[in-house]
This record gives C-alpha cells, sequence and structure tokens, in this order.
C-alpha cells in the first residue's frame, strides 16, 4: 500500500537539500563550495554577487567596456570550472575570484600590446621609403649654399615637389594632394629631381 506520510517526507528531504539559501543570506565560500559539486543554482547566485565586480575590475584595467565585459564572462566560466580549487585556508572566495580576473585582464592587455607591437613592426617594415637615400646623404655632407644652388637646375616642378617632400617633410601622398597631382607623378618627378639634384651636388664637390 502506498504510504503517503513516507512520501511527503522523502519529497521533504529532497527539497532541503537542493535548497539554496538566497542571496543576500549566502556566502560567497558557500556558493562556491557548492559550485564545486556541480550545483548550478549556487552558481547562479555566486554570479549574481561577484559578476558586478568582477566586471568592475576588468574596466579599470583594460578601459575598454566591450572587452572587459568578455573578459569577465570569461572569469566567471574559470569560476565554475575551477571552482574545485578553491581553498578557504588560503583566502577568501572573493579574494580568489578577483585574483582570476585580474590576471585574465592583464593577459588580455600583454596579448593585445603584443599583438600591436607586431603590427607596428610589419607596417614599419613595409612602409615605402618617402625620400631617396641621395637626399640624405645630401643632408648631412654638403652645404646648404651647395644645395640651394642645385636645386635651380631642377625644373619648377621637380624644385616644388623635392622641396616640400625633403624639407616639408610631406609624405609623397601629401605632396600630391598639395600639388593637386596623381601620386605616380609625383613619385616620378621627385625621383627624377633627386637623381639631378645628386649629380649636380656630385659635381659640386
Amino acid at each position: 500500500m502506498f504510504d503517503q506520510g513516507a512520501h511527503s517526507h522523502r519529497r521533504r528531504e529532497q527539497d532541503r537539500l537542493s535548497v539554496v539559501p538566497d542571496a543576500e543570506a549566502a556566502t560567497a565560500e558557500s556558493l562556491l563550495h557548492r559550485t564545486a559539486l556541480g550545483d548550478e543554482r549556487a552558481f547562479a547566485l555566486l554570479y549574481e554577487q561577484v559578476a558586478p565586480r568582477v566586471y568592475g575590475l576588468c574596466l579599470r584595467v583594460l578601459r575598454d567596456p566591450a572587452q572587459a565585459e568578455e573578459v569577465a564572462q570569461e572569469v566567471l566560466v574559470d569560476v565554475w570550472r575551477t571552482a574545485v580549487r578553491f581553498d578557504e585556508g588560503r583566502g577568501s572566495a572573493q579574494a580568489w575570484i578577483t585574483t582570476i580576473a585580474h590576471r585574465r585582464a592583464v593577459d588580455r592587455v600583454r596579448a593585445a600590446q603584443a599583438s600591436g607591437d607586431r603590427e607596428h613592426r610589419v607596417a614599419a617594415r613595409s612602409v615605402e621609403p618617402e625620400y631617396d637615400q641621395v637626399a640624405e646623404t645630401a643632408a648631412t655632407r654638403l652645404e646648404h649654399r651647395q644645395v640651394r644652388r642645385c636645386l635651380k637646375t631642377l625644373t619648377e616642378l621637380q624644385r616644388q615637389a623635392v622641396t616640400l617632400a625633403y624639407y616639408g617633410g610631406h609624405t609623397y601622398a601629401q605632396v600630391a594632394t598639395l600639388m593637386d597631382a596623381a601620386l605616380p607623378t609625383v613619385k616620378s618627378r621627385i625621383r627624377d629631381g633627386l637623381v639631378k639634384l645628386r649629380d649636380c651636388l656630385e659635381v659640386a664637390r
């Protein structure tokens, strides 16, 4: 015969074991211990407790809301996966979680910095030299008077392009804009002008 009383007792016992204290009453330590046992309800409450602090820490380190949110999610996934490693004897649950968050955020900063450095080095190697080596040699070895005299031997367009690029410090693209000319044309004028300038300066020596 079905024992209604025994069934009710077992049901109450199961409910008691599955009950998780509310978010305000439960400590992070107790929730973390229950999370380590695979208790998803405990983890949900732990998430509510620590997520704002984890996000705030990540934001202070990364200074980017989108990245901070992404890293915070990674941290909380780590907490779920590694909760069993938490040792209350070595510190609080908040401190343990904060340490994970700080390490994750710093790793993201370092990774971004390393990526930026690599991109900078690649870009530096790929940038087309703006000036012929002859122009740099002329600047260091020859008197300004000789350079000015040789500049007069260039055509007006060559002289204008070389002056803007070499003395004005403009890039090829900027010179093209200033002269209202096509970029290939500007490059050709500067190249031909520097060759002519070099020949003149060689004679001047």
